[in-house]
């Protein structure tokens, strides 16, 4: 993903200090919807175990990470977290461009992801990287937007 910063998979260890840098990166996000984002009181430790995260720290200080869902037929983004002090810096987007990777490794076409309609920023940012809106649904109130991207077969080496 990038040399300048230490990427790792995940494990049970890390589980508070995943809970704690989603609720630090979220936080934002509450007075706008009135309420918790879900990825603020979900279980980590209970995640963990099916879910892959890739953590990014700088310095060994945990900086961003990306949560992921494998499915048969995509690979589902569940959450991307980044510190407040180093959003803005691209390192979503250095995240995201490693689990599309990962994706076309592992034989998906597809890689999916969601967010609330109200996270404008958000739906800006996925938008500039190719997710298009596969369609929207209800929840809690709000509107949840489900984005989709078709991925290609890296080009061969010659």
């Amino acid at each position: 993903m990038s040399d300048a910063y230490e990427i790792r998979q995940a494990g049970p260890g890390d589980a508070r200090a995943i809970r704690a840098l989603t609720r630090e990166a979220y936080a934002k996000w509450v007075p706008l919807i009135g309420r918790e984002p879900l990825p603020m009181s979900a279980d980590y430790e209970e995640a963990l175990k099916s879910h892959r995260f890739d953590l990014m720290f700088d310095a060994g200080e945990l900086i961003a990470l990306i949560e992921t869902i494998p499915h048969p037929d995509h690979l589902l983004i569940e959450n991307v977290a980044v510190s407040p002090a180093r959003q803005g810096e691209g390192l979503g987007r250095l995240l995201i461009d490693g689990v599309e990777r990962l994706a076309v490794a592992l034989g998906h076409a597809e890689i999916r992801l969601y967010t609330n309609k109200l996270f404008a920023a958000n739906l800006t940012f996925y938008d500039k990287l190719g997710y298009r809106v596969a369609h929207e649904e209800e929840y809690r109130g709000g509107v949840v937007v489900h984005m989709a991207k078709a991925l290609s077969e890296p080009d061969p080496v010659s």
